[in-house]
């Protein structure tokens, strides 16, 4: 079934979604969500997966997006058909551009479970046939600077070694007191809840809770202890978002 077009964003936080994937891995989307049945372009769907030992995604097809992949807990064994073969550890990432078509499998590592957090981002339609790609990195190879208190680390973006074919930020931010996250003009995005509590522009913000924003904006985030959240933004494309299951039109 296709994702429907983004329909203005709500007022404050939501709550993510509990989707099962028919594989039996768990996890906590995001959007696209009955809550907010919306893509936020350039962005497909984000989700955080919780795989159990004996679970994963055995090899299967993508095609027509970018997918990032960073880890919160536990490792995960990633294989593809471009002959990659990667363990990624807490806090590693990696991106995979299907382009044109790539496989890949997901499981497990240690015979531990894991979780993490999966980002699709959509491909122009100029580039959607491009040749498949792969890189990832290190924990320590992902840039950490300290704002007032704030450790800010760039998944994507100034200092990273993982980019795409989109302009776009991906920031992992753990606010001690107050941290304030703009949103360029132009562009899109949305902060999603890794662990911890405290307030959005006000509102109580958790693990789990996501803030789509489709404008440009500063957002003020505050935890009397230690609030974790993602951080991501990007230049939409102006075009039809038209998932079908693993491909993305």
């Amino acid at each position: 079934m296709a994702s429907p077009e983004s329909h203005g964003t709500p007022d404050g936080p939501i709550s993510g979604e509990a989707v099962r994937h028919g594989t039996g891995v768990n996890s906590n989307r995001a959007f696209p969500t009955n809550s907010y049945p919306s893509n936020l372009d350039p962005f497909v769907l984000f989700e955080r997966f919780y795989i159990d030992p004996d679970e994963g995604f055995p090899m299967h097809p993508h095609r027509g997006f970018e997918i990032v992949s960073y880890m919160i807990d536990g490792g995960m064994e990633h294989e593809d058909s471009l002959g990659v073969a990667n363990t990624a550890s807490e806090n590693d990432a990696m991106r995979i551009t299907a382009g044109g078509g790539v496989r890949h499998s997901e499981f497990p590592a240690d015979g531990q479970g894991c979780s993490g957090l999966q980002l699709w981002v959509n491909l122009p339609r100029a580039e959607k046939d491009v040749d498949p790609d792969y890189v990832d990195a290190t924990a320590d190879e992902l840039p950490t600077r300290v704002e007032d208190g704030t450790s800010i680390t760039a998944v994507v973006g100034d200092g990273s070694p993982i980019d795409l074919h989109t302009p776009m930020e991906y920031l992992d931010v753990s606010v001690a007191d107050a941290w304030t996250w703009t949103v360029p003009d132009g562009w899109s995005g949305f902060l999603y809840g890794v662990a911890g509590e405290g307030t959005v522009d006000g509102a109580a913000f958790a693990e789990g809770d996501v803030l789509p924003v489709t404008d440009a904006r500063d957002v003020e985030l505050r935890s009397d202890e230690t609030l974790r959240v993602v951080a991501v933004s990007g230049q939409p494309h102006g075009e039809s978002i038209r998932q079908r299951g693993p491909f993305v039109l």
